[in-house]
């Protein structure tokens, strides 16, 4: 880059590492060779959006390009004015420095412009949604495409549009739109604002419940009981809930604790309820109580029945009403969140003939002979 290039696009590519800067500076050029038959001279230097989408073509939906086209158009580079009906080197290099290191005020005017496709400094919150739609559209195919999506497999998804669509309207949900329901660039900004932090907390929490998730229990798989789903649940560590009911709703919980069976709440503030379907929303403690979690069985005087919020028989859900009473759920699901507890894991080694050690020295006190200790199976270091 030489003294030919303006202030403001000097300025701009600080921003990367000396290591970045020539793969940045050469995004122009690579784009403008994949495009056959391109004339030499003045039509090399504007890069027009018929190229853009012979680039693009793959790993993006057309009207995804466009949007990016009117984004790179709406740039001041600062310096000669920009030419009409394609972007410069100047807009294009502005554009990517905004974009991958920019502030949350310098990528607002480009959101404005990519949602109103290059016309207007007021968007619908409906034009919003529909660009969020179009970006999660591009970042599923450049995934699909170069195969990191890391361990999904698209053939057994659901059809992907529906997901797109609920994702789109719940980080659209975060904007503070006016009474028309329009938004300008400081509203965008907010917004932008808020949501990068979004990234920075999943990065924090999701690496500890990231992996070692169990199934513990599926109502297709062991049917619909809830004793048998109590059994698979309690003790088992921090569980995730996740629940559909006959109507198609999709919703759930996550609980911090091991569930244990008692007629108290238990848990802790991390516990959280969401959901899936027709909306994707995520309900954290409010801090008036701590009813977290709750589990009972067996009990007269008592609610009965497993809960995670609300109070006594005001749950925020109940899955305990399996097939009976006003909850009709169609199909229920438990995942363990991390690794067994340590007192699990032990069990696991010992023998079934320790499990109850005081029984056992109350029949020998008796004069009983245990016969089944003849039974007891070799340990795995014994040779």
């Amino acid at each position: 880059m030489g003294n030919t290039e303006s202030a403001v696009v000097q300025k701009r590519m600080v921003r990367f590492r000396p290591e970045e800067r020539p793969v940045v500076e050469g995004v122009f050029d690579r784009l403008q060779g994949k495009e056959s038959g391109r004339t030499q001279g003045n039509a090399a230097k504007v890069l027009t959006l018929d190229t853009l989408k012979v680039c693009m073509t793959d790993i993006a939906p057309d009207s995804m390009i466009v949007r990016l086209f009117e984004a790179m158009r709406s740039v001041d580079p600062g310096g000669a004015a920009p030419p009409s009906g394609g972007v410069s080197r100047e807009q294009l290099l502005v554009f990517l420095a905004d974009t991958l290191r920019g502030t949350a005020e310098e990528r607002a005017p480009l959101v404005m412009a990519m949602a109103c496709k290059g016309a207007g400094a007021v968007a619908m919150d409906s034009q919003v949604r529909e660009f969020l739609e179009d970006l999660i559209s591009a970042v599923l195919q450049i995934l699909t495409c170069r195969g990191r999506l890391q361990g999904w497999k698209p053939e057994r998804m659901e059809d992907s549009t529906r997901g797109v669509k609920l994702l789109a309207e719940q980080m659209s949900s975060e904007i503070k739109v006016s009474e028309q329901h329009t938004c300008d660039v400081p509203c965008l900004e907010d917004w932008l604002f808020r949501m990068s932090g979004v990234a920075l907390y999943l990065e924090l929490v999701l690496p500890d419940h990231s992996a070692s998730w169990r199934l513990l229990f599926s109502t297709r798989l062991h049917g619909e009981s809830f004793t048998r789903m109590v059994s698979s649940c309690t003790r088992r560590g921090p569980t995730l809930l996740l629940l559909r009911d006959s109507d198609g709703h999709q919703f759930g919980g996550f609980a911090s604790h091991s569930w244990d069976i008692k007629p108290q709440f238990q848990g802790d503030s991390r516990c959280f309820l969401f959901s899936v379907f027709p909306s994707l929303r995520v309900f954290t403690c409010t801090g008036y109580n701590e009813h977290y979690m709750y589990l009972n069985q067996g009990q007269q005087t008592m609610p009965n029945g497993l809960g995670m919020g609300g109070q006594h028989n005001y749950f925020g859900f109940v899955p305990s009403a399996l097939r009976q009473g006003g909850l009709h759920l169609g199909k229920c699901g438990s995942v363990g969140v991390g690794q067994l507890p340590e007192e699990l894991q032990a069990e696991g080694k010992r023998s079934v003939l320790d499990m109850d050690p005081e029984t056992q020295a109350i029949m020998e006190m008796a004069g009983k002979t245990l016969h089944s200790q003849g039974l007891r199976e070799p340990e795995e270091d014994e040779h």
